[in-house]
């Protein structure tokens, strides 16, 4: 389960950012992606100074910048579905082509639109990413809690956390078995595509049952020892005046950038 350390190695760094109370880290952090939701399409001088503000966390965090960029490119692909604005959007034209009896238009309004997508999914990434390298999961927990987010949800988030390793190792134990059953002498395996598409589906299912049945056996136990819905924690520490002076701080500065740029000035 080394995957597990892989996610939590920067988690014991001694950083002003490691420092801080996890409740305003995260209430920056939700801040952050409401501001970067809010700046209109276009906004180049507001995406770039959010940057320019993420840039100086990272430094101060003490994390490798490459770890952090790394790790908010996996999702990025998936924000690659807004391309269809760029031939969907009305504008300026600035291209056109064909595709078989389609006749499609490239437009600036839609390029601009789609590009703004992809930097504001980007930023998102980033910061939640930052936020994840630099505080325990536990922590979370207790920030999430300290806001009033609902027990089912911090509940089933807790889990899902928990158990995603014990299901990767069980989904590496069926790939070993499936390799180990299927080599030829040659060194050589896999048969034809239908096969593999089938010895799939079936290591699927019996992923999905094993999971099953394996929560199953640990909701019984948790409710032989007494669980009622409640995770129960050690009482957070209380915030002092530093963390609500940051916190008022970085909203007011999110506040400030996001009303400029949709007043049209640009910073």
């Amino acid at each position: 389960m080394s995957h597990i350390h892989a996610l939590d190695q920067y988690h014991e760094e001694d950083s002003p950012i490691h420092r801080l109370d996890a409740r305003p880290k995260l209430v920056v952090t939700l801040s952050f992606i409401v501001a970067i939701t809010a700046i209109p399409h276009g906004a180049w001088p507001s995406f770039l100074l959010l940057l320019g503000t993420m840039g100086i966390v990272v430094v101060l965090s003490h994390v490798p910048p490459l770890v952090i960029l790394r790790r908010s490119m996996v999702a990025l692909p998936f924000a690659l579905a807004a391309v269809t604005l760029v031939f969907t959007i009305d504008g300026t034209p600035l291209g056109s082509f064909k595709v078989g009896s389609w006749h499609v238009s490239i437009t600036h309004q839609g390029l601009v639109a789609f590009t703004s997508i992809m930097v504001k999914a980007w930023l998102a990434l980033l910061v939640a990413t930052l936020l994840t390298a630099t505080t325990t999961f536990p922590d979370l927990l207790v920030a999430m809690r300290g806001l009033r987010l609902p027990r089912v949800i911090i509940s089933i988030i807790s889990f899902m956390y928990r158990y995603i390793f014990v299901i990767a190792d069980e989904a590496l134990r069926l790939q070993r078995a499936r390799e180990a059953r299927s080599a030829e002498p040659d060194g050589k395996g896999g048969h034809s595509i239908v096969w593999r598409a089938r010895v799939l589906g079936g290591m699927i299912g019996s992923l999905f049952l094993r999971s099953y049945e394996r929560s199953e056996r640990i909701y019984a136990a948790m409710l032989c020892r007494g669980f009622d819905g409640t995770i129960r924690a050690m009482r957070a520490e209380e915030l002092t005046l530093a963390d609500f002076v940051i916190c008022l701080g970085f909203v007011t500065y999110l506040l400030a950038i996001v009303t400029l740029s949709r007043a049209h000035l640009r910073i």
